[in-house]
């Protein structure tokens, strides 16, 4: 893979608590580790409390032209739980099939909760750039389960975004 190919990715971690140093995002680390690990350019965590500072970041990372923005956390049903509703608006289609793998891969993993994920997976869109966005839970163990889904399809679905043809990942 040329360095050209190489898609940048940036990792958001979604947490008030962590946002305003209640406590050590692990995450967000976690997720950078195993995206570089998948073979992309990773930068972040950027970390931000739920609600519109998510739409921000998702805003600042299509601007910056990164190829996909992964984030971590406020997927769940707790009333400050949010990304979901930050990130719809930005995307111009949703890649259901994905947002589904990822859930089905902790409830297969033991995990019953797992289902409750709200996360959502699509492309965002500014002017010519797109963008592959991924909503993971903000469990350690989510990040470890859905990167296990994502990163065999992670560098082919930026191909594709990019416009590359349907190989085989």
């Amino acid at each position: 893979m040329s360095e050209a190919t190489v898609p940048r990715v940036v990792v958001v971690t979604v947490s008030d608590r962590a946002a305003a140093g209640v406590y050590r995002d692990r995450s967000g680390p976690l997720l950078v580790e195993l995206a570089a690990e998948a073979g992309c350019a990773v930068d972040g965590p950027w970390v931000v409390p739920d609600g519109p500072p998510v739409t921000e970041a998702l805003r600042r990372a299509l601007a910056e032209g990164y190829d996909a923005a992964l984030t971590t956390g406020g997927t769940g049903l707790a009333p400050r739980d949010a990304t979901p509703e930050a990130t719809r608006p930005l995307l111009e289609y949703e890649i259901p099939g994905l947002a589904e793998a990822l859930r089905a891969a902790g409830r297969d993993r033991g995990v019953p909760a797992a289902v409750l994920s709200r996360g959502l997976a699509g492309v965002a869109r500014a002017g010519s750039h797109r963008m592959l966005v991924v909503n993971l839970p903000g469990s350690t163990g989510g990040v470890r389960d859905g990167m296990a889904v994502l990163a065999p399809v992670l560098v082919h679905a930026v191909d594709q975004i990019r416009g590359g043809g349907h190989g085989r990942p």
